[in-house]
């Protein structure tokens, strides 16, 4: 539980320690005040045992100390042998390398979760370059599909269409073992990834998502549910396979689905509070969008499909105007894709050059998107959705990519049609001809499915594009030239939101926070990342404290426009944060012991002799 925190009227800075750590100085009275303040308190477990052994986030393994292994019971039960927990993540990391392939990493780190929370996100926050593409994109959507061969134990609910009631789905969520719930993920498997429909083998989205919750921002494991509403599914494949974990019926749409969605929201936060922070992932275009704007002023929710690859996208191609020298409001950008995440692009762009100074109906001219059945322009308006219609351009239908972007010449060119090599040569080079540094983002999840590969767009610009991918690419050698090939990610943005909003308790996110946080990733950017390895994202290794960063502009901001409910407001702001994230180092399960003053402690006060009357007797 968040700490309680004293009055107020100046925000004082954190000083930190003369070692260059994110430790705060406790030599100053104010500092260790506000540290007692903030710190998070340590409880002795009431858990004993085997059953402390098989607790994931109180187990340590063969780090407990001898006074632990005794004093709480498990002495005996562990090898003699005593480890540390660098030793720990040391032998969980050359066995992983040991592996045959990704999903059996995928399965490796999924089994020490099970046993072992804290060397998990040790070992996942150490080598988060290597691993991230295994607990998330693009294995978990391997995972996710085989999800129902690799199923070993239960993590997070199930709420069907037949639990279609508040007090039935606030039953299910009670089930749930934590009560401090602070951070949902929810899904309804309809889109997964790049993958389509996979149902409930879908849960391994939001579980995956929270995983970086915890690594990459710090929120605390015990903060976190992944939730995934089964409606059924269309997928025939999965109708049929023997091992679906979910209801073998058609999907529900209408009227009844909208209702469990209703009643999800009311039972969540009637339990876990109005404060809770509910994240909407990979739900299918027809409902992404609508849902969105139907809860996003009523509650703390957002959807990272639409407002969180948006920042991310935003933010590279703001790192791309370091090189470029061009303002966003003076590109012009052809999209390859209308679905939900590139509308919100889209939309993100025009919000950030109508901040350049452009008008809405400027930003949107200078923008061009294409769908499945080719350019969006203003022929087909009587067809078009709502969103789309702004960006209906004067000009001749057509379908033909490379028409398109010799007739419009853009400098940027942003991928998100899941449409494998869509980015052919010709086009490669005909942005490349356009433009001396041509912006390319082949967004697509997972890797099978990006509209281009990083060596065909290094090799057919001559090493001049500014590129990056949804999932990730290996370095690309070219001309003598490393490139680093950036990724697009999410994770950039969203654990930084989701921990401001949780630690500061947000009525609900507005899509300003997203652009906040879009600028202060490309901010972030190295001159030697854009100028030497022609990477527009940070380095992952920085995106926890980046979170950090953005959290604590996501308060300040909350605070300004009157959305933040943890009151009073943190006396400092970056303090409380740190204090609250959590941390990878194994605790100590046993409280100190202290001492009392002697006179306190003193036994035998005398008392007056008792008389025994039956014992007295003759």
């Amino acid at each position: 539980m968040l700490s309680r925190l004293s009055p107020c009227s100046r925000r004082i800075p954190v000083r930190f320690s003369s070692n260059g750590s994110n430790e705060p100085d406790l030599s100053d009275p104010k500092m260790l005040a506000l540290h007692k303040m903030y710190r998070p308190e340590r409880i002795t477990p009431s858990k004993r045992g085997i059953d402390l052994l098989k607790t994931p986030g109180l187990n340590k393994g063969m780090a407990f100390s001898l006074e632990e292994r005794q004093y709480l019971g498990i002495h005996g039960l562990l090898p003699p042998a005593f480890m540390t927990e660098e030793q720990q993540a040391y032998r969980i990391m050359t066995k992983l390398r040991q592996q045959p392939d990704n999903l059996a990493k995928y399965v490796q780190l999924d089994s020490l979760h099970d046993r072992n929370e804290k060397l998990f996100y040790r070992v996942l926050t150490e080598n988060v370059k290597e691993l991230m593409p295994i607990v998330y994109t693009p294995t978990v959507g391997q995972a996710c599909q085989h999800f129902g061969f690799i199923y070993r134990n239960p993590k997070g609910l199930y709420i069907t269409i037949n639990d279609n009631s508040i007090s039935k789905i606030y039953h299910i969520l009670a089930n749930w073992h934590t009560e401090n719930v602070k951070a949902i993920v929810i899904t309804d498997g309809e889109r997964i990834l790049g993958l389509g429909d996979l149902g409930t083998y879908g849960i391994g989205i939001p579980v995956g998502k929270l995983s970086l919750y915890v690594a990459l921002a710090g929120i605390r494991p015990e903060w976190c549910l992944p939730v995934i509403l089964d409606v059924g599914t269309d997928n025939g494949e999965l109708l049929n396979d023997p091992f679906y974990t979910g209801l073998r019926r058609k999907r529900v749409r209408g009227p009844e689905y909208d209702t469990l969605v209703d009643n999800f929201m009311k039972a969540a936060t009637k339990r876990f509070g109005r404060d809770t922070l509910i994240q909407f992932e990979d739900f299918g275009n027809q409902n992404a969008y609508r849902l969105l704007d139907r809860y996003k002023g009523e509650y703390c929710m957002f959807n990272d499909d639409i407002q969180g690859t948006a920042a991310v996208v935003v933010a590279g191609l703001l790192a791309s105007t370091r090189v470029t020298k061009k303002k966003m409001s003076q590109e012009k950008f052809v999209f390859l894709g209308a679905g939900g995440a590139a509308t919100g692009v889209a939309e993100m762009c025009v919000r950030q050059m109508m901040d350049e100074g452009l008008t809405e109906e400027e930003a949107c001219a200078r923008i061009y998107m294409v769908d499945i059945d080719g350019l969006i322009t203003k022929n087909r308006i009587k067809n078009l959705g709502e969103r789309h219609i702004k960006f209906a351009k004067d000009l001749p239908d057509t379908k033909n990519l490379l028409e398109i972007v010799k007739t419009v010449k853009p400098g940027a060119l942003i991928g998100a049609s899941t449409v494998a090599g869509a980015f052919t040569e010709e086009i490669l080079k005909e942005m490349a001809a356009n433009n001396p540094r041509p912006i390319v983002f082949a967004l697509s999840n997972p890797t099978s499915k990006a509209e281009c590969t990083a060596e065909a767009a290094y090799r057919c610009t001559n090493g001049t594009v500014l590129f990056a991918s949804g999932s990730p690419f290996d370095n690309v050698e070219l001309n003598g030239k490393l490139f680093k090939p950036g990724q697009g990610n999410n994770a950039y943005i969203f654990p930084g939101v989701a921990l401001g909003a949780i630690l500061f308790c947000t009525k609900h996110i507005p899509d300003k926070l997203f652009l906040i946080a879009a600028r202060m990733v490309a901010e972030a950017v190295s001159e030697k990342s854009l100028n030497t390895y022609s990477r527009v994202y940070p380095r992952l290794k920085d995106i926890r404290e980046l979170s950090v960063q953005i959290a604590i502009a996501v308060g300040e901001y909350c605070y300004k426009h009157d959305l933040a409910t943890l009151h009073p407001k943190p006396e400092d702001m970056e303090m409380f944060i740190r204090q609250n994230v959590y941390s990878v180092e194994y605790d100590d399960l046993i409280n100190a012991t202290y001492e009392w003053p002697a006179k306190d402690t003193k036994h035998g006060f005398p008392v007056p002799v008792l008389r025994r009357t039956s014992m007295d007797d003759e």
